[in-house]
């Protein structure tokens, strides 16, 4: 098991509970939701090759597995740290901390919204977690405590995310980037993109239309 996963840093370099507070988050679900049928709110996630929907032993063998790569680094997953990371472990989903949130209250009803931001904060510097910077929400690395931070793949409309891990390709995009005078601020590097499953979705309104439009056209 990696034991000296890179820190991602302050929060600032990640936009934590302080950049972005959840009254802040909130305030924005309303214009995210009509984005999409699905809504960005909890939005559907899967990272390729990863531990993300998944239950039953494998779930409890994951949370085992974060204990001891967080005890190796001389750190605790409290229970609350380990709540947080079972639900996006269980979702199979990249999501909001407001989402987070309610869950939390389902649970443990006096769950207030620093509870949940500083678990978030913990986990992404200990590195067992993505923040998804394009739509504001949050998911598990790929395989946990190995997870080499590859190129994060967004789909703008569900929200879903694929993990590609190409570190040639991620080591020239990187130069070009130093090349050209900038500095990364933190491990992610996002693209944006409409994954298969919602182009299927967006053509098949076109096509029925189409399809009526030939209808109505007949004599």
């Amino acid at each position: 098991m990696k034991t000296a996963k890179p820190s991602l840093g302050a929060a600032a370099s990640h936009g934590h509970a302080h950049d972005h507070p959840l009254d802040h988050d909130r305030a924005h679900e309303a214009h995210d939701h009509g984005h999409d049928a699905g809504g960005v709110n909890g939005i559907a996630g899967g990272v390729a090759g990863g531990v993300a929907g998944i239950a039953g032993a494998s779930l409890e063998n994951a949370l085992a597995m974060a204990e001891a790569y967080c005890r190796e680094r001389g750190e605790k997953l409290t229970p609350i740290r380990r709540k947080v990371l079972e639900l996006l472990l269980a979702s199979g989903r990249a999501t909001k901390a407001y989402s987070l949130l309610d869950e939390m209250r389902q649970i443990h009803p006096g769950s207030a919204p620093p509870t949940v931001y500083r678990a978030l904060d913990f986990l992404l510097t200990a590195g067992l977690i993505h923040r998804i910077e394009s739509i504001n929400a949050f998911a598990v690395c790929h395989d946990l405590t190995q997870c080499q931070h590859g190129i994060l793949v967004v789909c703008q409309q569900c929200g879903n995310v694929t993990e590609l891990h190409e570190p040639k390709l991620r080591q020239a995009l990187v130069a070009q980037i130093e090349a050209a005078g900038y500095r990364l601020s933190g491990d992610g590097i996002e693209l944006k993109g409409v994954c298969a499953q919602c182009q299927t979705a967006d053509a098949a309104p076109a096509e029925s239309a189409a399809e009526g439009t030939q209808t109505a056209a007949q004599p």
